[in-house]
Order: structure tokens, then C-alpha cells, then sequence
């Protein structure tokens, strides 16, 4: 407990003032957030960092990272769409010349983690870029979610939600948390006007999708441990995991942050 909560605080201590400076230096951790969270689907799949397969991976969560003024300028391409469809091309041919070292399934994981980080992370920049108050409410529910689900499901979760998947959580703690988390965010941002474009209901309307959205998430990455047969995604965040046993939630929030019409 001692270690997490150390490397809680200096986590916080270089990401909250680097998403209130954003620009630039929020990128660049953006950038190198992604690439490590692909370099954990790299070590569950067994392969190594220096292969061509790793590369066009790392190359590919970078190009969906950057923001889309980036590709406006690029010849040819203009679009980080475009350059994805390129590189998941490269992957398929690897499976051609790779003697069976490769294989179709490999370039489909790959792939769809490409996708699946690369957007997550370029809309948790987008988010920033409008403003310290977007990015936080997507924040601010995915922590008081997981905060309220965890304290909920010791004190009164009795039904498992997925079993088979995590076995630790129950629906208590689930709807819990999701209270939580709506009543909070919704509250606060109403009761301080920080996003004015939208009213107590819209807020709350959206909180409740995007706290059910992020405990999804969660879900998503506690299966691809279960499927790959690992306790943590990583180890770089000690007493935490890895990169994506932190954002997983905030991979699915973002995304459907846009979706929702908040990051227009």
C-alpha cells in the first residue's frame, strides 16, 4: 500500500501540472505514455522491441496520437487514417515473408492495438486542448468511478460482475461507484459552471455514460490480461502495473468523449 501511494503522489505531482501547461510538453508525454502502454502488448505477445512488427506498431500509436493538424501538411497522406491503413499493410505483408514467425493473428493484435491505444490517447490530448475543465470531467469520473467501486465493493458487494474476467468485482461496487462518480462530477460542474455550454442534466447524462463506459474499459483490459495470462500489464508504475492497467478506463472515456459532441 505504502508503494502505491508514493508513486500515486509523484505521478500526480508530473501529470497534473503538465495537463494544466497541455501544448507541447502534454504531448510529448501523451507520446511516450502510448508508446509504452504498446510496448506492454508487445511483452504479453513475447516479442521484442527491436523486431520490424514492434516498430510499425510504435510508429502507428504515434501517428494516431498526433493531433490531426499535424497531417495537414504531410504530401500525399493527410491523414493519420490514411498512414494507419499503410502500416496495418505492412503488417499483413510481414505475415507473407516472415517464414510462419508471423502469423495473421499477431498483425490483427497489433493492430487493433494500435487502434485501440493510439485513439485513446489522441482524444485525452484533444480533450486537453479544449480546456482544463473537458478533460478533467472525463478524468474526475473515470478516478471517483473506480475510487467509489472499490470502497462500495468491500464495504457491501456480495454479486460478482464478471467472474471469469475479474473476480473482484461486484455489481455493488459497480453501481456504487457509478453514483458516485455522476453525483460528484455532475454536481460540481453544475454548481461552478465549469463546462456553461451544458446543464445539470446534459452533465449528468453524460457522466453516467462515460462512468459505465470506463468500468467497461476496465473490463476490456482485465481480459486481455486473463487472455494473455498476466497479473499486471506492466511494471512501470510500481504497486500499480503498467500503463494501461492505469488508463484503461480513460482509453474508452476519451473517444466517446468526442463521440458524445463534448471535444467539438
Amino acid at each position: 500500500m505504502k508503494t502505491r501511494v508514493i508513486t500515486a503522489v509523484v505521478a500526480l505531482i508530473i501529470f497534473v501540472p503538465l495537463l494544466i501547461i497541455g501544448g507541447a510538453p502534454l504531448l510529448i508525454l501523451t507520446l511516450i505514455m502510448g508508446v509504452i502502454a504498446m510496448s506492454e502488448i508487445l511483452r504479453m505477445k513475447h516479442r521484442f522491441f527491436v523486431s520490424a512488427e514492434a516498430w510499425v506498431s510504435f510508429i502507428g500509436v504515434v501517428a494516431l496520437i498526433l493531433p490531426n493538424s499535424f497531417w495537414q501538411d504531410i504530401p500525399l497522406i493527410k491523414s493519420a487514417h490514411i498512414f494507419f491503413y499503410i502500416l496495418a499493410f505492412l503488417l499483413l505483408l510481414h505475415t507473407v515473408f516472415s517464414r510462419n514467425h508471423f502469423n495473421f493473428d499477431d498483425a490483427g493484435t497489433l493492430t487493433l492495438a494500435m487502434l485501440y491505444i493510439g485513439t485513446g490517447f489522441h482524444y485525452f490530448f484533444q480533450a486537453d486542448t479544449k480546456g482544463l475543465a473537458t478533460v478533467m470531467f472525463g478524468m474526475l469520473i473515470v478516478w471517483l468511478t473506480d475510487s467509489g467501486a472499490y470502497m462500495v465493493g468491500r464495504a457491501i458487494g456480495k454479486h460478482k460482475l464478471a467472474p471469469k474476467i475479474s473476480p473482484n468485482k461486484t455489481w455493488e461496487g459497480s453501481i456504487g461507484g457509478s453514483l458516485v462518480a455522476v453525483i460528484v462530477v455532475a454536481s460540481l460542474y453544475t454548481i461552478f459552471n465549469w463546462l456553461p455550454a451544458y446543464n445539470f442534466i446534459e452533465l449528468l447524462l453524460f457522466a453516467v455514460v462515460l462512468s459505465i463506459a470506463g468500468q467497461l474499459g476496465d473490463l476490456i483490459e482485465s481480459g486481455l490480461k486473463r487472455h494473455f495470462n498476466v497479473k499486471d500489464s506492466g511494471n512501470i508504475l510500481p504497486g500499480h502495473g503498467g500503463i494501461l492497467d492505469r488508463f484503461d478506463s480513460m482509453l474508452v472515456v476519451m473517444p466517446l468523449m468526442s463521440i458524445l459532441g463534448m471535444l467539438i
